[in-house]
């Protein structure tokens, strides 16, 4: 199950991503930090008020960071399959935090993985005709997302989850949006005005004050 709702969401960002510009994809597919606990409730694991409340802040930080004086958030045919993928991924994530500790982490990513490239195989050879030259001119980039973004990303956060709340794992995976605007500063000298700055410092503060234990009353 865990790797038909990978697959699912990431094809459903692959369609969705190449409509819209790359600001309201990164707020759209991060929107499972919000579905995330809303589908704690029927998965059995409520997250509780102050996490309520640091999902709903980091949500707020992520809108300062990719859409605020950049993009109107108005939704067409790609917003919705974005939309679609923030919420397979929420499924995605809690499915984990299902499975995780009833099982072997390295064997689950394997067992995800696997189910995520034979299905993805299959509907490449119906959707597509890819050819080698094209495998070939996009080697680096197809390498590079398997083993690093895809294969030991996911594979640490199923070992992470063993032992973490799903809000707080959203929270803390919406913090790509962070980082990709941080290595574009450091990287492609790409400038983050103090907008951006707030809405990465309200992510922060909203995952320490995730991490923040509550007083036990006596």
């Amino acid at each position: 199950f865990c790797g038909i709702a990978l697959f699912a969401a990431s094809a459903a960002q692959q369609i969705g991503i190449g409509t819209t510009s790359t600001a309201k994809a990164g707020f759209l597919t991060a929107l499972y930090v919000v579905l995330v606990p809303l589908l704690g409730v029927f998965f059995g694991r409520r997250p509780g008020v102050k996490l309520g409340i640091c999902a709903c802040i980091s949500l707020a930080g992520l809108y300062l960071l990719c859409l605020a004086g950049h993009d109107t958030l108005t939704l067409t045919g790609g917003e919705w399959m974005l939309l679609l993928c923030s919420l397979l991924f929420a499924f995605q994530i809690m499915l984990v935090d299902h499975y995780s500790p009833r099982l072997d982490g390295v064997q689950l990513s394997f067992a995800e993985f696997f189910a995520t490239a034979v299905l993805s195989t299959i509907f490449m050879f119906v959707f597509e005709t890819p050819t080698f030259a094209q495998i070939q001119g996009a080697a680096v980039s197809i390498a590079y997302c398997g083993i690093l973004s895809s294969g030991v990303a996911y594979t640490l956060q199923i070992v992470g989850q063993k032992e973490l709340d799903p809000t707080i794992a959203s929270m803390a995976m919406c913090m790509e949006s962070v980082f990709s605007a941080l290595a574009g500063w450091l990287i492609l000298g790409q400038t983050l005005s103090g907008v951006e700055l707030a809405g990465c410092a309200l992510m922060f503060a909203a995952i320490i004050g995730a991490q923040i234990p509550e007083k036990v009353r006596s």
